[in-house]
């Protein structure tokens, strides 16, 4: 550190690099270890170099522009305190920030909200959630205040979005036993559906290293929040044997022939309602009559498709390879599209995704005309596990049917029933509800079988 200068402004501006170097250091007389590097270019910066554990350590400053000389050289006499005592200048620095970015971090941590974190919940689980549990996630904590398309009003909030507001560390068993007796008053049980929800994601949260410890356990554990609680009344819905011919016949009569198919393999095969409609082409076999269904239990699973079931099925492919109206296909061109045959099962020309998605109005009308009392469209399913019971159809059987979780020791682990044992009840089933439907069905005779003689111009929507 030889030719050292007293910095000063007009000193620091006459320091040019020496010719044929790349940089040249020139040195202060006053700040032990403090320099200013001029590049080839032009550049001038400090820097403060000194030995430290017998090496030699250089650290930049900063840039003129950024540095007086006097801060530097404040900057190089911090520096050469800290060196002198063993400790490295760098080391420290990156200690403080980490310590300030800890801090900043937990304070965030702190200020998050339930409503801040609920999307990123979501999002990250989206995947390996099916279609109707995403949507109650998204549907009972909507924020409200959307217009109604019919009938006018606002759209009110989910029982979920109460919860937005608070930060997690507000959200404990008092505040949750209040929103839960809050909720109840007005929709019990929606509020114990949402109170479900919300408690997985407490345990998400929990289980995520950034934010847990954040929401307390007794959130939802504490007995003040579990008495809080709705307790449901099972539903019961159900077919019984006698109102089987009014419905098949006023079902059978619906206008639109992918609704028709819809509501009778519902009651036939006792799928869950997304199963069907999110039932594809490539899922269906019909040369080796089976179906691929999506199951919620364990991921999939495969039923026999029943003959009636497969005529219902092969009667809407070929209704999907058909060409729409010379009216929906200018609407598709105008909007940059080409139509192509639908690869859902339970196709539509009118919802988003192009499949089925709301069959209850078609369903509630065939009621209405069979003078039938309200049958949800679970109750489809749920008349089909109580149909069962006519053939004598073992409850095992039933249930790998209908995708419903084992529940004794050896149905989880000394059952295992091929396809073919599955077919034979199943196929049992199947006619025996055709015949009390006064349903005259014929493999042979499919157009017959489909549609009812009173049958009416049917649409597609």
């Amino acid at each position: 550190m030889a030719n050292r200068n007293n910095f000063t402004a007009d000193r620091i501006a006459s320091f040019k690099c020496n010719p044929d170097s790349k940089q040249t250091i020139y040195w202060d007389a006053k700040a032990r270890g403090l320099g200013l590097r001029v590049t080839a270019a032009g550049a001038k910066s400090y820097i403060f170099e000194t030995k430290l554990h017998g090496k030699t350590m250089r650290i930049t400053i900063g840039d003129i522009s950024t540095y007086s000389i006097s801060k530097a050289q404040d900057v190089a006499t911090e520096y050469k305190t800290l060196t002198n005592k063993g400790i490295d200048p760098r080391e420290q620095k990156q200690a403080i920030k980490t310590a300030a970015d800890s801090a900043r971090s937990e304070q965030q941590r702190q200020l998050t909200t339930f409503g801040e974190l609920w999307p990123v919940y979501l999002e990250e689980n989206k995947a390996s959630w099916g279609d109707r549990h995403y949507a109650d996630h998204v549907n009972l904590a909507t924020v409200g205040g959307a217009k109604i398309d019919r009938g006018g009003g606002i759209t009110i909030p989910g029982p979920i979005a109460a919860l937005f507001p608070l930060r997690l560390s507000e959200i404990t068993n008092e505040r949750m036993a209040g929103w839960l007796e809050a909720e109840s008053a007005t929709r019990a049980t929606r509020a114990a559906l949402s109170f479900r929800l919300v408690r997985a994601f407490i345990r998400w949260a929990n289980s995520n290293k950034t934010y847990k410890g954040m929401i307390e356990p007794e959130a939802y554990t504490a007995s003040n929040v579990r008495k809080a609680i709705h307790k449901g009344v099972a539903k019961a819905d159900c077919l019984q044997r006698e109102q089987l011919p009014i419905w098949f016949a006023e079902v059978r009569k619906l206008s639109n022939p992918v609704i028709s198919a819809y509501l009778q393999c519902l009651l036939i095969t006792g799928a869950r309602r997304e199963e069907l409609t999110g039932l594809r082409w490539e899922h269906i076999d019909f040369k080796w009559k089976s179906l691929t269904l999506r199951d919620k239990v364990d991921g999939q699973r495969i039923i026999p498709l029943t003959p009636y079931v497969a005529l219902l099925l092969q009667d809407l492919k070929q209704r999907s390879a058909v060409p729409p109206s010379k009216r929906y296909l200018k609407k598709l061109a105008d909007a940059g599209e080409v139509w192509s045959p639908s690869p859902w099962a339970f196709f539509s020309l009118t919802a988003e995704d192009g499949r089925l998605a709301e069959p209850r109005a078609a369903h509630v009308k065939a009621l209405a005309a069979a003078g039938l009392p309200h049958l949800s469209i679970h109750g489809l399913r749920r008349s089909f596990g109580t149909l069962c019971e006519w053939v004598e159809m073992p409850a095992g059987i039933s249930a790998q049917i209908m995708g419903h979780k084992p529940s004794a020791i050896a149905e989880k682990h000394y059952r295992q029933r091929p396809l073919d044992l599955l077919r034979m009840w199943h196929e049992k089933i199947e006619a025996w509800i055709l015949k009390q439907a006064s349903v005259d069905f014929n493999s042979s005779t499919p157009s017959k079988a489909l549609r009812s003689p009173s049958d009416a111009k049917t649409k597609i929507g």
